[in-house]
């Protein structure tokens, strides 16, 4: 089957189980997710033709993980986003079992798609030490239809030296950009002790790589698992920042509590050595149960980095899968730089969603419904002054059997999400420490008919995650312990 057979075949049948997956209450209103079936880690964000792009891991023909195609959307504001044609599958012998995660970037008018060709080698035995994965890249001149290589894959595990400690058979997710007059490219890798590290590479014309150096690795004090997933190289606030998703990692008190996660590394990249110092230990981007290989761009545009990562997690529950579809992207956030560390808030276009406004500036003395505050969809901003309170339990999406529960102590500093009542398929608990800024905590939370993204202090913590409550889990409850003094701001979305 030829590149465009694959395509036709696979748009039809997404055509097909779309009209199940939209009958799903759980379908978000304003999050990227596609027509129907299953995807994962979002790929080759960018800006091209007047539009902003966001590709992602797409199985078009099951709500279970499977050979791995290319969804596409683009959008004019990074608010309202079309879905566009399937844009790559899995049809040549080096890509075979899947098109796996990469990057893209634009270069004399046309755009290049890099991504992983994987094959399974063994098919009997699906093992880790049994698949091979390459380097490759696709273009298109006018954004939608997309031409694989004919020289493809254009780097493969003979790029590096035998003498590196570097184990072939996992070598993907390549994140390309520009610096000065060439072009530089991260590969997610993992040494023969199985723990992670990043290789670099570098060209001058996006076709022929020439490997420079191992870019950064974890050292056998980390516990940083054992793999590097979705390497990407930013520059934030005049930061060079390293953001990566170890694979494995240990549990460590409450600071890290998924097997999988996504971080960053603050430090300063040396051209000439390929080699990435490091400034400071690991630190998390997102603190909730589901936040995964973000991707960033470069939005020159706005002069702004910008991030967006896959609002799932593997290993979870997802109920979704039951009614034709599973997964969805985050809301695009800006990443900042602020005493040494990454901020990030929900991007400023996001005001084009509000509807309906509410606000109330109140003393908060016991447990409280507001009137107008509630629903399934909707954007609720509080400043909560604890001056005269210990704390405080803010109930969302309640019902009369289900509640999802965030809040905060002031004498452990300990703020928790619980979702044990939060519906179908989901448990548990998420914390983070925070800090008061002079007795006050600020909270941003984006509510979606099943995800919650939670922007605590101006995005100095976040902590994100699907939930699956009823249509009936619409109320909001505040409960004060003491007495808070309460801006409120809450806007239908």
């Amino acid at each position: 089957m030829t590149h465009l057979e694959a395509l036709a075949k696979a748009e039809q049948y997404q055509s097909k189980m779309a009209k199940i997956a939209k009958k799903s209450y759980w379908k978000p209103q304003y999050h990227i997710s596609a027509p129907a079936n299953w995807i994962n880690d979002p790929n080759g964000f960018c800006y091209f033709k007047d539009e902003y792009h966001v590709f992602y891991q797409y199985h078009p023909y099951s709500s279970q993980w499977g050979p791995m195609h290319w969804g596409h959307v683009a959008s004019k504001d990074l608010v309202n986003w079309k879905t566009k044609p399937i844009a790559l599958a899995p049809t040549d012998e080096y890509d075979r079992d899947g098109c796996f995660s990469g990057s893209a970037i634009e270069k004399d008018n046309t755009l290049y798609l890099f991504y992983t060709g994987h094959v399974v080698l063994d098919k009997e035995n699906d093992k880790d030490d049994a698949q091979l994965q390459t380097q490759c890249v696709a273009i298109s001149e006018d954004g939608i239809n997309f031409k694989k290589l004919e020289n493809n894959p254009i780097i493969n595990i003979d790029s590096f030296p035998e003498d590196l400690n570097i184990l072939k058979e996992h070598f993907r997710d390549p994140k390309v950009w520009k610096y000065n007059d060439m072009y530089y490219k991260v590969v997610g890798a993992q040494t023969t002790e199985k723990t992670g590290q990043a290789l670099i590479y570098k060209s001058k014309d996006l076709l022929n790589w020439e490997f420079v150096n191992v870019m950064a690795m974890s050292t056998e004090e980390e516990n940083l698992g054992f793999m590097w997933e979705c390497p990407n190289f930013a520059e934030i606030d005049n930061h060079e920042v390293l953001i990566l998703s170890p694979q494995g990692v240990e549990p460590e008190g409450n600071k890290f509590l998924n097997l999988h996660q996504s971080g960053y590394f603050l430090g300063k990249m040396d051209y000439n050595t390929g080699v990435f110092e490091r400034e400071n230990n690991f630190e998390i981007l997102d603190y909730g149960f589901d936040f995964y290989a973000p991707q960033i761009m470069q939005d020159e545009k706005n002069n702004r980095c910008l991030m967006i990562g896959w609002l799932a997690m593997w290993e979870s529950e997802m109920p979704e899968q039951e009614e034709g579809w599973a997964g969805m992207m985050s809301i695009p956030r800006v990443l900042e730089v602020k005493n040494n560390k990454v901020y990030s808030l929900p991007i400023p276009e996001l005001k084009k969603l509000r509807k309906n406004n509410v606000n109330y500036d109140v003393n908060l003395v016991q447990n409280c419904i507001l009137e107008g505050i509630n629903g399934d969809c909707y954007e609720l901003n509080t400043v909560f002054d604890l001056t005269k309170a210990n704390g405080f339990n803010l109930k969302l999406r309640v019902s009369e059997n289900e509640e999802t529960v965030i809040s905060y102590d002031k004498n452990s500093k300990i703020f928790k999400l619980n979702r044990d009542k939060s519906g179908k398929g989901v448990t548990g608990e998420r914390e983070v420490k925070v800090n008061l800024q002079d007795e006050k905590i600020s909270l941003q939370i984006f509510s979606d008919y099943s995800s919650l993204e939670i922007f605590i202090n101006g995005g100095e913590y976040v902590i994100s995650s699907r939930i699956y409550p009823t249509q009936e889990a619409t109320g909001i409850v505040f409960e004060p312990i003491g007495e808070i003094k309460a801006k409120i701001d809450f806007y239908e979305i």
